[in-house]
This record gives structure tokens, C-alpha cells and sequence, in this order.
């Protein structure tokens, strides 16, 4: 199986609005090639507290060779201080959409 490798890569946003901003984004920068967002609850310590937050998974789909781009995006684009980003190498994806993915996050050089 001679598929492109196809990444996750994980990170949460407060709120609906900005999952959809940042979603947007990064599918029309083309490094991603699909979104998912999905509401979620979040238990964690900041500022020396413990904290509960609604907050939104974003689930991105991307190729190995655009996974680095796509993290410094989130990073650039996110309105958090310290964004949690991480990238989930997928295994066994069905051949098509790995090549889909692939397709839909190349790079391609401006002309001129």
C-alpha cells in the first residue's frame, strides 16, 4: 500500500465562533484538508487553580508534509497563550482518502 501519510493534529479553542475561524483557515491556507469540531469539556490547572471550561476539539486532517505548517498556523492563528497542539500519526486509512488528504494539503509553489 503505497498511500501518503496522513496525520491528526489536535488542539481546542473556547468557543464555536473561533473553532470555525481557525477551522476555515487552515482548510483554505490547504493545510488541512478537513476539520472536525466537536463541543467538549475541559478540566485543567491554570494559574494555580483547577479550571472547567466548555471548550471545542478541533480534529485536523493533514499530510505528514504539511503537519509542521499546519502546527505553526494554529499556533499563530489561536487565541490562546498556550495553545495545547498535537499530531497523531493515523494508521490503516483507506487508501483513497489518505491520497484525498495528501492531494488537498500539497503545496504548491506561487507562480512567478
Amino acid at each position: 500500500m503505497n498511500t501518503p501519510d496522513t496525520v491528526a493534529v489536535l488542539t481546542t479553542v473556547g468557543d464555536m465562533a473561533a473553532a470555525r475561524t481557525l477551522a476555515r483557515s487552515l482548510v483554505e491556507r490547504r493545510l488541512a484538508a478537513c476539520v472536525q469540531l466537536s463541543a467538549i469539556e475541559s478540566f485543567y490547572r491554570w494559574d494555580g487553580a483547577v479550571q472547567h471550561a466548555p471548550e471545542v476539539r478541533l480534529l485536523c486532517k493533514t499530510s505528514a508534509a504539511a503537519a509542521a505548517a499546519l502546527r505553526e498556523a494554529i499556533v499563530e492563528l489561536h487565541p490562546y497563550s498556550v495553545p495545547a497542539v498535537y499530531a497523531m500519526p493515523l494508521a490503516d486509512v483507506h487508501p483513497p482518502y489518505a491520497q484525498w488528504v495528501g492531494a488537498e494539503t500539497a503545496i504548491t509553489p506561487e507562480p512567478g
